[in-house]
């Protein structure tokens, strides 16, 4: 479904009035403060008006009290948000309760998405996702050590979990257990739970500091363990090992979320490189602008940004005719590819920038710091280049 494209451009246009007008100016607040706590009243107002909008929880169908959007569409909405910090937050869109609604509505019984999906849609509470091991490797997800032990009508969790996103002051958790270690299907040994975090035996150890930055509640990444933490069976989200596959439901689309707000974040990186360098004299009326060096990385940046938001658009759209699974090649190559743009982009407007881009007098660092893990999460560059080679190669091994 998609709306009419006459009909999307307003509401994109809004969505880009309001972040000019409502979160742009507030910018330098957020760089110098990095508590999310001492924002959320502010970040509070603006949810409130973005509701009287009608904008809020843009991503999910209109059944479920969203816009109805394509893929291809929320992609741009996500850029447009992608260039303040709060932006998705603002616009009840942000990881990882959006992914985590999808999977709430894609699998969820009637009890949890009046339980869970209702107040997370309607904002009032968040979630987080809790899938990463420190003991084990992310970028072999159907080896975990946490386990679901079926006990009467309960199951009893035990295990460790770290960067379970945005933990500290969430209402939930949906928590990837092995519920069936014997299983022949590696790939059907896990299982998605729903944990209250105030349930006994969800113990939130710490935020875990980040480059220096433990950040707190949604800006933040929690360690937690579980200890004989009792669920009921009710909370299985989906079949009983199905973790795998809801987990690949929730990354796929996820994947065009990071990499279009990744582009924003790198339209904003490069405005303020190219305003540097227009900006900063080596001597009186020799501004950087005028250095090769400057110009070339001017240039890589705008063809990198450019090349980065066809190569999403175009797997949006794979998505949204085709569906997930006949887009894997697309969505592996966007992942390590604009995470790397990215990467490039932030590099070179800190280098323009000089010791001011080390500094959080500009929003460079902050973007750095948070943003370096792009390489990193929902797959790291290496195992996404590799499937993409894997693909290809299938038409040359024979």
């Amino acid at each position: 479904m998609a709306l009419p494209n006459e009909k999307f451009e307003e509401i994109k246009s809004k969505i880009q009035k309001f972040v000019d007008k409502e979160m742009v100016p507030h910018e330098q607040e957020f760089n110098v403060n990095h508590k999310f706590a001492d924002h959320l009243s502010f970040l509070e107002e603006k949810r409130n008006l973005v509701r009287k909008m009608g904008l809020f929880t843009p991503q999910i169908p209109k059944e479920h009290g969203g816009l109805g959007l394509s893929l291809y569409q929320l992609g741009q909405i996500y850029e447009i948000l992608g260039k303040t910090f709060y932006g998705l937050y603002v616009f009840n869109c942000q990881a990882p309760d959006a992914g985590n609604m999808e999977i709430l509505i894609e699998h969820g019984t009637d009890y949890q998405k009046e339980t869970f999906l209702k107040p997370l849609v309607d904002g009032k509470i968040r979630s987080c996702f809790s899938m990463t091991e420190p003991d084990h490797a992310g970028s072999n997800p159907i080896i975990m050590g946490t386990t679901a032990v079926k006990d009467g009508s309960n199951f009893v969790i035990n295990g460790h979990k770290w960067f379970t996103s945005s933990a500290d002051g969430a209402d939930f958790a949906i928590v990837m257990v092995i519920t069936d270690s014997e299983n022949e299907n590696p790939y059907m040994r896990a299982s998605q739970i729903i944990v209250p975090t105030r349930t006994e035996g969800f113990n939130f150890i710490r935020n875990i500091s980040v480059m220096g930055d433990e950040g707190d509640g949604w800006n933040a990444h929690a360690e937690i363990v579980y200890e004989n933490c009792v669920v009921p069976e009710e909370n299985v989200l989906g079949p009983l090992g199905a973790g795998f596959k809801i987990a690949q439901d929730r990354l796929g689309p996820g994947r065009i979320h990071h990499c279009m707000r990744w582009i924003g974040e790198c339209e904003k990186a490069f405005d303020m490189m190219c305003n540097r360098a227009a900006s900063r004299e080596l001597s009186p009326g020799k501004p950087l602008a005028l250095k090769q060096t400057i110009q070339n990385w001017i240039a890589e940046s705008r063809a990198e940004i450019n090349a980065s938001r066809l190569m999403v658009l175009d797997a949006a759209k794979k998505i949204d005719n085709e569906g997930a699974y006949a887009a894997k090649v697309e969505i592996s190559t966007i992942k390590f590819y604009v995470a790397q743009v990215l990467q490039n982009v932030l590099d070179r407007a800190v280098q323009v920038h000089g010791a001011l881009g080390m500094t959080d007098d500009t929003p460079l660092a902050s973007l750095y710091r948070h943003e370096r893990s792009a390489r990193i999460y929902d797959g790291a560059d290496e195992v996404h280049k590799s499937r993409v080679a894997k693909e290809i190669m299938k038409q040359y091994l024979k």
